[in-house]
């Protein structure tokens, strides 16, 4: 009797399902369900006004996607919960939320729903650079050892400025939560009934180390004498390793799901790093870029190195016995998206229709016709900040050389052949510190939908560009956990890597460089690090001025 796993993906917009039969590693069913309340950077649903560079979510919404989606694909693949061994789960990092010691959201009470800091604020929540600076001060003065690490940075978006960020602005919210969680956390309570943290957000987004654990309550102290104590009072110590069993699902979670109650569930994962054994990865040198909304870039390595600018390198971060590595960009499909949904002209969209096309297709059509460096435009990248190497969300996006005569597809190939020149930015600097980056596979939407894309990528980063074999890795990569969790006995799989080998899979597809190609692109990448140290590395910081006079405005 074949045995099945189910993988749910939380992303930026959307949850996901995916069912997998964990012998082949075939996906039977796939089920995608859209946030109601998507991203708030405005406003809250009463209207609540937000700050600059604030991104909630409402934590309803992942509960809805437990509600849809599961029981959409045990109909659609007329599969019986009682052959569905082990359920994993991913999300996008860090996304974190203030909870009471029952795990129920500060959100969800009356008294709490006009009150921004009650929310989940999502990855991509920014308003709390003026503590990630304090805190990358006070490291530094300190000598902690740790933030190397770290690449010398941390971001605004990990854990520990969102939550000083709530202390400062609304410490009665502060005082509320019993715990504050990631959302990968969260959701695995809400399956089984108790907390449990994973290794993975832990490491990458909360500063905690296998060997060493958090730093020290007095480095705590140092950024807020009420933070002294914050590990024991709002975070965890109990980490559990990735490919180990958080629980089984409990009565109420098998009735809002349709499956088995005691049915397996891993420990929380992150959407990127849980991609890496959806491609078969099972040893270092081999890069995987999940290319979506941004872009996350995870390896790993048989030795710790630190290197700058990267988000992080954790034991055992990724796959057990290797230490993992993690950088990326902060807007890829972003990026794109913006560019076609503000600067086209109307009579793009009037051909478009005449021709019968979408008008991403027709777009991407016309950027094909144009050869490399032909446009005479070079982009700089940021116009969500910059992950890596810079790890500056201050930083905002740029583009150089138009005229009267530039075209719109010209400056959409530009955009695009940007996010490329970072992208071989991460690669150089892992490779300067002593970090091989040997292979490379992209997985994501744009992996998938658009090849001009990918050969722009092969061209300027100069190696052959494998394609991820699912539509869905992060779902499949969970629901490869999810296989484990469930155990040999079970079905499932002793181990991730001998998951990661019968359920993962690339395509044939590869995209190689063309020599003629990336000769053009190696010039233009020569100017862009050029613009990328200049803006990016307090030469001008003009872009960081020109933000604060809008914030005055």
């Amino acid at each position: 009797m074949a045995k099945y796993a189910i993988g749910l993906d939380y992303g930026t917009l959307s949850g996901r399902a995916v069912l997998v039969d964990v012998k082949t590693g075939e996906e039977l069913a796939s089920s995608v369900y859209d946030y109601p309340h998507a991203v708030m950077d405005r406003t809250l649903p009463d209207g609540t006004p937000l700050g600059h560079d604030w991104a909630l979510q409402h934590p309803q919404d992942y509960l809805d996607v437990l509600a849809h989606t599961v029981p959409e694909v045990l109909k659609e693949s007329g599969v019986s919960a009682d052959d569905v061994i082990g359920i994993g789960t991913d999300f996008t990092a860090c996304t974190v939320l203030p909870v009471k010691a029952d795990g129920t959201p500060l959100c969800f009470l009356p008294e709490y729903r006009n009150r921004p800091h009650a929310y989940v604020k999502l990855w991509k929540h920014h308003a709390a650079q003026d503590k990630a600076n304090q805190l990358n001060q006070i490291a530094q003065e300190r000598g902690e050892s740790w933030l190397q690490n770290y690449g010398g940075k941390i971001s605004s978006e990990w854990a520990i400025p969102k939550l000083w960020q709530i202390l400062d602005e609304d410490p009665e919210i502060y005082n509320a939560m019993d715990r504050f969680i990631e959302a990968a956390d969260w959701i695995i309570w809400q399956l089984c009934g108790k907390e449990t943290r994973n290794s993975c957000t832990a490491g990458y987004k909360a500063i905690w180390n296998k060997k060493t654990g958090y730093p020290s309550n007095d480095f705590f102290k140092a950024l807020d004498p009420r933070l002294e104590h914050v590990v024991d009072e709002k975070l965890s110590r109990d980490i559990l390793p990735l490919g180990s069993r958080a629980g089984t699902l409990t009565a109420q979670a098998a009735k809002l799901t349709g499956l088995k109650e005691g049915t397996a569930v891993a420990v929380g994962n992150v959407d990127a790093h849980v991609c890496v054994p959806a491609v078969g990865i099972d040893g270092p040198g081999k890069m995987l870029a999940i290319m979506g909304t941004s872009t996350c870039h995870i390896m790993m390595g048989t030795e710790e190195h630190q290197v700058p600018g990267m988000c992080g390198v954790v034991e055992d971060g990724v796959m057990p016995g290797y230490f993992g590595y993690e950088a990326g960009q902060s807007c890829v499909g972003d990026h794109f998206a913006w560019f076609i949904d503000n600067c086209l002209p109307a009579s793009y969209y009037e051909e478009a229709k005449q021709q019968g096309k979408n008008i991403h297709r027709y777009l991407r059509e016309k950027a094909e016709r144009q050869k490399p460096g032909e446009s005479g435009l070079l982009a700089l990248d940021w116009w969500n900040g910059n992950r890596s190497v810079l790890v500056d969300v201050d930083l905002t996006g740029m583009m150089l050389g138009m005229t009267l005569q530039t075209k719109p597809e010209e400056i959409y190939r530009a955009l695009i052949e940007a996010t490329a020149y970072g992208t071989r930015m991460i690669i150089e600097n892992y490779r300067e510190h002593g970090v091989p980056v040997e292979e490379f596979i992209a997985s994501g939407g744009i992996s998938q939908k658009d090849p001009m894309t990918m050969q722009i990528y092969a061209d300027v980063i100069k190696m052959p560009i494998k394609i991820a074999g699912s539509l869905q890795g992060p779902a499949l990569g969970s629901a490869i956990f999810g296989a484990v969790a469930a155990g040999e006995k079970a079905g499932g799989y002793r181990s991730v890597f001998d998951a990661a080998r019968a359920m993962g899979k690339v395509k044939d597809t590869v995209y190689t460089p063309i020599p003629e190609h990336s000769a053009v692109y190696d010039k233009l990448f020569a100017e862009y690090r050029t613009l990328h140290d200049y803006f990016g590395r307090g030469a001008n910081n003009v872009m960081k001025r020109l933000k604060e006079i809008k914030k005055q405005s």
